[in-house]
């Protein structure tokens, strides 16, 4: 019985062995496993911000009689974007429109007077005293109708002024007043967003050391991951916290002050790495292949996901947090 058995005894050793240890393939890699430098990324949140926020005011109290935007409206700048009626400018205007009249029905008179007095006076009729205050009779109206014509101009420019232009151009961010509201010079009738879009990120104090301007940023979109730079960091720090913009071409303008989640590059650590290729996954389980100098062996290491490292020529590699050593000998296939 037992000379039988061992025979297939010894093939199921044999094939246990295979399977604790195999020989590397034809085509087969081996690297030498050393720390490399892996950039280390800190997740924030950044909001989405305009450059300029510009609120479009009344240059003149009184009524909004037309307003024709909305939040979310794109518009120019100088654009008319609504009017405001003051009625008592009207009044003014009349009035002195009225005494426009009589002042000019005055200097009418005063030129006939004067002109027949020039006439007169050549006979003995009229004296030099008299002429003279007809003259200046005649002078004096026309300076009162200089001034309030004059007059007359201001208060036209104070009622043109009733119109409410765009200070920039760019995008309607809010509107709080409504058509038939009483407001005061100077009032804000509309807030306008302009001069483009950015990422505006509020980041610890203790990351303050480790940030840089033009560092890459990875900013995670609906669309999918995009690449920002690192355009500016203001200086002062408010409430523990620094300050700082990011450029992105073709950022979502849909909704100003949105969050978006922004990848920063915060400093460089020392890392194993293989390649995603030298990794075999088996019963949630993952495996790396390494030379042991008396054959090759499989061990089971645990993973930490994709990396890029600052060396040049690296790409497409993966961190292993336990199972490898620095020195190790790995099998690439």
């Amino acid at each position: 019985m037992t000379s039988r058995l061992a025979p297939a005894l010894a093939a199921g050793l044999s094939l246990y062995a295979g399977s604790l240890s195999c020989s590397a393939p034809a085509l087969a890699e081996t690297i030498t496993l050393a720390p490399v430098s892996v950039t280390e990324w800190k997740a924030v949140h950044g909001s989405v911000e305009t450059r300029d926020v510009a609120p479009a005011r009344a240059r003149i109290g009184g009524v909004v009689v037309e307003l024709t935007i909305t939040e979310g409206d794109e518009v120019e700048e100088g654009q008319a974007i609504g009017l405001v009626r003051d009625d008592k400018i009207s009044f003014q205007i009349e009035a002195l429109d009225g005494q426009l009249a009589a002042f000019e029905s005055q200097l009418k008179t005063a030129d006939t007077e004067l002109d027949r007095a020039q006439k007169l006076i050549a006979q003995g009729v009229v004296t030099r005293q008299r002429l003279d205050q007809l003259s200046t009779q005649s002078d004096v109206l026309r300076n009162q109708i200089a001034s309030t014509r004059a007059n007359r101009a201001v208060l036209e420019q104070q009622q043109s002024e009733g119109e409410i232009l765009a200070p920039v151009s760019g995008k309607v961010l809010s509107v709080p007043v409504t058509p038939g509201a009483v407001i005061m010079p100077g009032e804000a009738v509309a807030t306008i967003g302009g001069g483009g879009f950015f990422l505006r990120l509020a980041l610890p104090e203790r990351l303050a050391p480790m940030l840089a301007e033009g560092a890459e940023i990875r900013i995670s979109t609906d669309t999918g991951e995009k690449s920002g730079t690192l355009a500016r960091i203001y200086p002062q720090i408010e409430g523990g916290r620094v300050t700082a913009d990011v450029e992105v071409e073709a950022l979502s303008t849909r909704f100003v002050d949105a969050r978006v989640l922004v990848d920063v590059p915060v400093g460089d650590r020392q890392a194993l790495t293989v390649p995603q290729s030298a990794i075999a996954s088996r019963n949630g389980l993952d495996f790396v292949t390494v030379d042991t100098g008396a054959g090759t062996a499989e061990r089971v290491v645990v993973t930490g996901g994709a990396v890029e490292t600052t060396d040049a020529g690296q790409g497409g590699l993966v961190e292993i947090l336990s199972g490898l050593s620095a020195g190790d000998r790995v099998i690439v296939p």
